[in-house]
């Protein structure tokens, strides 16, 4: 296939779909971690989950770079830009996260700091350019897939002398997350049957005998993004740690479902390899320029927080210290912040995999897109807004007193 829509063939997704429900075993629940935020959306806009058989469900995981930056990080950059007075650019999933105290850099630009919206790294270079008399901030954020920009950025203020251009540095890696998910798991897996599992809601099988210690999983789609740039090789340390297979996706539904039925046969075989479905842009090896270029200009981080995940080792990345003059943290120091989540939101909890977004109180009810308690709602790659934005789990409107008394 070489065009995008041939895969969202309706006909092929069926049929698909029907090869599945024949391959899977009906004995068994199938737990399979999305770690992507685009497969989520992915599996919900196109109603991926609908056509697979009950008792298999994908669990959701930390692969959106927005939800996983915690609240402490985005107090620092409103006090760069407040307390500094710099020009912060961010890129538009960021604005409305919120911050500490109900916060957010787009309360903090109405109350007059000088923060933007950008679509690229060149645009605040382009912004640095322009304004040489004033301090410019990049807010780079993201996994592998979004670094070597970041990379690009710094690279090109150092040639051209832009003296007023930095970067707050918030880069964070794959494999030490997904580790984090595996190493946590229960210690043996208890194998559900499927009479016991309930059509549309796992959450039992997800968590298998370990509660809330860890998610139970069976196999994990790999991120295709990211896969892009670090390749498939730096995930064979999954089935040979924890003896759990990794099929590479690609971000089309049919992607997500020739992925689904690859982990099944491999689960039905007892295999755990890395396998790559997403031929087309992934090889093993991945982007070798990319990676010396990241090499180049950043250094592994020795902890950095994750929300929902904590504090992990060599999870993240610094700025190098031969760029080091283009480090918005050594040049604009600002006071740590705790940075507490919201009373009642979940958004850690679904990050791990351990809920589904309707499991949290605050879902659709105080929590909505317009109205948003966590990263997870705001993110375009968050699971909350996933399952609001294509209203498959949106909970029904009460009816109002005079809509009774009408139908009485």
């Amino acid at each position: 296939m070489r065009y995008i829509d041939e895969f969202r063939d309706g006909e092929l997704a069926r049929g698909l779909a029907r090869t599945i429900a024949d391959e899977a075993d009906p004995s068994r629940v199938y737990r399979l971690m999305e770690f992507c935020g685009g497969h989520t959306h992915a599996i919900y806009r196109y109603g991926v989950q609908d056509l697979m058989p009950a008792n298999l469900r994908f669990v959701h995981g930390p692969g959106c770079p927005v939800c996983v930056l915690p609240m402490a990080r985005i107090d620092q950059a409103i006090a760069m830009a407040v307390e500094h007075g710099v020009t912060l650019c961010t890129y538009g999933d960021l604005i409305r996260v919120p911050a500490s105290e109900r916060n957010s850099l787009l309360k903090a630009k109405a109350a007059g700091a000088d923060i933007r919206m950008i679509y690229s790294t060149q645009d605040a270079l382009t912004i640095a350019r322009n304004a040489p008399e004033q301090q410019v901030v990049l807010f780079a954020i993201g996994f592998e897939t979004t670094t070597p920009p970041t990379a690009v950025a710094i690279k090109s203020a150092r040639a051209e002398g832009l003296e007023n251009f930095s970067v707050f540095c918030n880069h964070v890696l794959t494999p030490p997350a997904l580790s984090t998910i595996l190493a946590s798991q229960p210690a043996a897996a208890d194998l559900i049957p499927a009479e016991h599992a309930e059509p549309h809601r796992d959450r039992d099988a997800r968590l298998g005998d370990g509660g809330d210690a860890g998610v139970q999983l069976d196999g994990i789609l790999g991120p295709s993004h990211v896969s892009t740039v670090i390749g498939s090789r730096p995930y064979e340390y999954v089935p040979e740690t924890f003896a759990k297979p990794v099929v590479i996706a690609g971000f089309e539904p049919l992607d997500v479902m020739q992925s689904t039925l690859m982990l099944i046969r491999q689960i039905n075989s007892g295999r755990a390899q890395v396998e790559n479905q997403y031929t087309r842009a992934v090889t093993r090896d991945g982007n070798r320029k990319a990676q010396a270029l990241m090499a180049e200009v950043f250094s592994p981080r020795e902890t950095f927080e994750w929300r929902g995940l904590g504090h992990l080792a060599a999870s993240a990345l610094r700025i190098a210290d031969a760029y080091a003059d283009l480090d918005a943290e050594q040049r604009f120091p600002v006071a740590p912040s705790s940075g507490r989540e919201i009373k009642g939101c979940e958004c850690p909890s679904v990050l791990r995999g351990l809920m589904e977004p309707t499991d949290c109180k605050l879902f659709g009810a105080v929590c909505t897109p317009e109205n948003p308690m966590g990263a997870c709602m705001v993110s375009s790659e968050g699971a909350c807004a996933a399952y609001w934005s294509y209203g498959r789990f949106r909970r029904p409107a009460e009816p109002s007193a005079a809509m009774t008394a009408d139908a009485a």
